[in-house]
């Protein structure tokens, strides 16, 4: 048997390449930055050549960083940007237009027009989701009306689409095989989360047809074995699938009903295990599929926050207030509070309960004697807050109490922020030893269809919890946070 479980973690701005033990240790990772394309404003597209090399090249790092060969991986996962739309010519491989990201707006007039239709209902019931941009359906609708002479092959199944988990697949299986997750196919506004196929009356609101859609299979199994990959010998399976923040949910070994996790990336997303029933959010969250293992399937409820670590990121290029994003941490730690300043960073909309496209952000309560160290801190606590309210929407639609959260991604190191959302939320915060969830999960799930893990039960016995935050502010002054908070958003 090989040393290795290799996980391959295609985000929106790079892939990386882990490799896993057969313990589930993170032995090495290797990340590759791609081309992020801009072709109108709201506008973002890739180039899935871009993508594809980033993924060989992130593999062949990462094994010479070990000293390793592609002899030594036993299994290999895939955990991906979720939304983003590809569509390419099957016998070839090669790409009828760039894929259209999950950030893109361009569909917003045609999302617009089917609500006005009176459509939203009927797929926010057998979907989970609202007709929002966000989605692969509506972008592929803009490639069928928008690529000269790609209806005729679409129809024949001469051209496919995925999403990048169903694109990598095929490239990694030699052009062999056309299929995706339950995890993945659950974002796309086409899979009927009951039945868990194609939905064909959605499909034919959108006009889209059956035959470029991919197989929906499970989370772990055997979809293929590699094929003239470079770097890699022909043979290893691929065995593990599940769009990023269920990957994280999985790798943090949230398998218990009521369990959430929030994964504090550009964005942060906040997920919660609402196990085989799919709970229907009457307050603006996603209902989506977590991950499906035999014939068990586990649902979750979503919400995502927009702008998150991509705050500090302003602050950094847009203020030049940081010369690194990390400096945040101890400009605002010189401050014990924010003296009354509220940042609500709403600076491309504000996601879920409240999706609402129009609202910009706005910075309240500054005086002659706030710095940036109050700015700083400000846009820590603005994120919590965010967090904050997907959390207690999540609490009223699953009508469950929540008894920690579990985080992870690039901010969950701060601690100054994972205290205050602690205090906010009045639950623990437990960050794990392993802050790299997302790829995680995918070398998991791998493992399990691998035969390298027996279980869940084996997998939770190795989650290691590197530091525990407990509620520590008092009463008084959570409600006086709050209602600053909810004054700022009134503002937006």
């Amino acid at each position: 048997m090989g040393k290795f479980i290799l996980a391959i973690d295609q985000g929106t701005t790079g892939s990386t390449a882990a490799l896993f033990d057969t313990s589930g240790n993170m032995q090495a990772k290797v990340n590759k930055e791609f081309r992020q394309i801009f072709p109108k404003p709201g506008w973002v597209e890739h180039d899935l050549d871009d993508i594809w090399k980033s993924v060989t090249d992130s593999i062949q790092a990462v094994l010479t960083s070990c000293a390793a060969s592609g002899q030594d991986i036993v299994a290999i996962g895939i955990t991906n940007q979720r939304e983003t739309t590809a569509v390419w010519d099957f016998k070839t491989g090669q790409a009828v237009h760039n894929a259209i990201v999950w950030q893109c707006r361009r569909t917003a007039d045609y999302c617009a027009k089917l609500k006005q239709a009176g459509h939203e209902p009927l797929f926010r019931q057998r979907t989970g989701l609202v007709l929002d941009p966000y989605f692969s359906g509506t972008k592929l609708r803009w490639l069928l009306d928008n690529v000269a002479g790609l209806n005729d092959p679409a129809q024949r199944g001469d051209v496919r689409f995925g999403t990048i988990d169903s694109y990598l697949v095929y490239r990694l299986t030699g052009r062999q095989a056309h299929i995706t997750d339950v995890s993945n196919a659950s974002r796309t506004l086409l899979m009927n989360l009951d039945d868990l196929a194609w939905d064909d009356q959605l499909l034919g609101i959108l006009g889209i047809p059956k035959a470029m859609l991919p197989e929906i299979r499970s989370s772990s199994e055997k979809y293929g074995t590699t094929r003239q990959v470079p770097g890699l010998p022909d043979g290893i399976p691929i065995c593990g699938i599940a769009g990023d923040q269920q990957a994280a949910l999985f790798g943090q070994a949230c398998f218990d009903c009521g369990q959430v996790k929030c994964t504090y990336g550009t964005g942060a997303f906040v997920l919660m295990n609402t196990g085989q029933r799919a709970v229907r959010s009457t307050r603006g969250l996603l209902t989506t599929v977590g991950w499906k293992i035999d014939n068990e399937v586990v649902y979750a409820l979503e919400g995502s926050v927009f702008i998150a670590g991509a705050a500090v990121q302003w602050l950094r290029d847009g203020l030049g207030i940081l010369n690194d994003s990390a400096d945040i941490a101890s400009l605002a730690s010189q401050v014990e509070s924010s003296d009354g300043v509220v940042f609500v960073p709403a600076l491309v909309g504000l996601g879920a309960p409240r999706w609402n496209p129009e609202a910009r952000g706005i910075i309240s309560g500054i005086t002659r004697g706030t710095t940036t160290a109050h700015l700083c801190r400000a846009t820590l606590e603005g994120i919590a807050f965010q967090v904050r309210d997907v959390v207690e929407t999540m609490r009223q639609d699953a009508e469950d109490e929540l008894a920690f959260l579990r985080v992870d991604g690039g901010a969950a190191a701060n601690d100054l922020l994972l205290q205050f959302q602690s205090d906010i939320l009045g639950v623990e915060i437990h960050r794990p030893k392993i802050l790299e969830t997302t790829a995680l999960g995918a070398a998991l799930l791998a493992g399990l269809a691998a035969g390298v893990f027996n279980d869940r039960d084996e997998i939770c016995n190795k989650w290691q919890r590197e530091r525990l935050f407990k509620p520590e502010m008092d009463a008084k002054h959570v409600a006086s946070h709050l209602s600053r908070w909810e004054a700022a958003v009134a503002k937006t």
